[in-house]
């Protein structure tokens, strides 16, 4: 059963309302254009910098105001929503990079911390340390849809295959990759990771993108993705706020799969010393 995907690209600040509407109103266009399943990207509702304001703007799940419009907006359109990655105030202080798939009926059906956390050095000023602010995600996801199992990611995870793996062998179907990919970092790496990703596991990949330029100077990508399951570019957003969308065919995965089942011949090795 084929169905339309869409994938977001916004430009978000540090006004929680703003960022939200945005995104809300990219939604409803996708939606009005045909789209069963819209996914947003990472921090969506706040691009903040700095652990001190990023853990001023997080909030408590339960009472997350990006999280509950999000869930009514689902509910109002009948649309399966992906909402990116939204900023979750732990107990303990530390910060969860949360990602939330929402049925139509506005129920939370799964959700995935982010994994592995950006500590880079890209030179020429341009440092990241997430760890500092954010707390490590320690579970794989695969989210049940209509159409099969979504595997869940976030950003920097993009750079680990086995996990893509991992999610591919445990029934995900399609990838979502929400990301704020910096521009230094996308112009080199963007497109081929994610073509990679889809061809080593016949994964469709959705990967909705932050882009432009925001608080504290960062300027992000762009480039929002939907990549076949062999591995061709369906959708690219450009470097503008708006939305892709592709028509997706489950059978494209049984396919690609056929064609090279890579998935199946796993064999155990030495490690190398």
């Amino acid at each position: 059963m084929s169905f339309k995907a869409a994938c977001i690209q916004v430009n978000a600040g540090n006004d929680l309302d703003a960022n939200i509407q945005a995104a809300a109103t990219l939604a409803c266009d996708a939606r009005a254009a045909g789209a069963e399943l819209v996914l947003m990207p990472e921090n969506v509702a706040m691009m903040e910098w700095g652990r001190k304001n990023i853990t001023a703007n997080a909030m408590p799940e339960d009472g997350h105001k990006a999280l509950a419009a999000f869930r009514e907006l689902a509910a109002e359109t009948r649309l399966w929503l992906h909402c990116g990655s939204l900023a979750v105030l732990l107990d303990d202080g530390w910060v969860a990079n949360r990602s939330f798939v929402i049925d139509p009926r506005g129920d939370v059906v799964a959700k995935y911390d982010k994994i592995h956390m950006f500590d880079v050095d890209l030179g020429n000023g341009e440092t990241y340390k997430e760890s500092a602010t954010f707390a490590a995600g320690s579970q794989g996801v695969v989210a049940g849809l209509p159409w099969g199992g979504l595997g869940l990611s976030i950003c920097y995870d993009l750079r680990f295959a086995y996990l893509y793996r991992s999610l591919a062998k445990a029934g995900a179907r399609f990838l979502a990759v929400p990301a704020a990919f910096t521009r230094t970092t996308g112009r080199a790496h963007w497109h081929v990771l994610l073509r990679a990703r889809a061809i080593e596991t016949g994964c469709y990949i959705f990967a909705p993108a932050q882009c432009g330029e925001h608080v504290g100077g960062r300027q992000t990508f762009g480039h929002a993705l939907i990549v076949s399951p062999w591995g061709s570019i369906l959708a690219d957003a450009g470097e503008q706020p708006g939305f892709i969308m592709a028509e997706i065919d489950p059978a494209e995965v049984d396919e690609a799969r056929r064609k090279i089942p890579a998935l199946t011949h796993d064999r155990g090795y030495a490690e190398p010393v």
